[in-house]
């Protein structure tokens, strides 16, 4: 049972890019996926999460409106489009799924996939 993400690299500011997070061992059904980031020197942030049982989704204020969390479920793989980076969305990307009835912080997921690193330069 593991988490795969995916898609990291360097982009310019204004840029997009998007990451993977592939499910093995399991499918997404019963759980809640969420990424997070980490730059370096802080706490890491819960940033979208996806509810498998309706389809909703929940965003952090830092990135509403330009990221959108989204799933193929025939591929087990869950999807960040990121759009209009800035420097400050500099960080590890990690995805993480939990299976429960709400999307907890980090120290209640279940299932951590490793990160993937997005630098984004101005």
């Amino acid at each position: 049972v593991q988490l795969q993400a995916s898609g990291g690299g360097l982009v310019l500011a204004g840029g997009s890019l998007t990451l993977s997070c592939a499910a093995s061992g399991f499918t997404f059904d019963g759980y809640y996926i969420a990424w997070f980031r980490q730059a370096p020197g802080k706490e890491r942030e819960k940033i979208s999460c996806l509810s498998s049982y309706v389809g909703s989704t929940t965003y952090a204020d830092s990135v509403k409106g330009r990221f959108v969390i989204f799933s193929d479920n025939t591929k087990s793989t869950v999807y960040l489009r990121m759009s209009s980076l800035k420097p400050e969305d500099t960080a590890v990307y990690y995805c993480a799924a939990y299976r429960g009835t709400w999307c907890p912080d980090s120290s209640g997921m279940d299932i951590w996939g490793k990160g993937t690193q997005v630098t984004v330069s101005s």
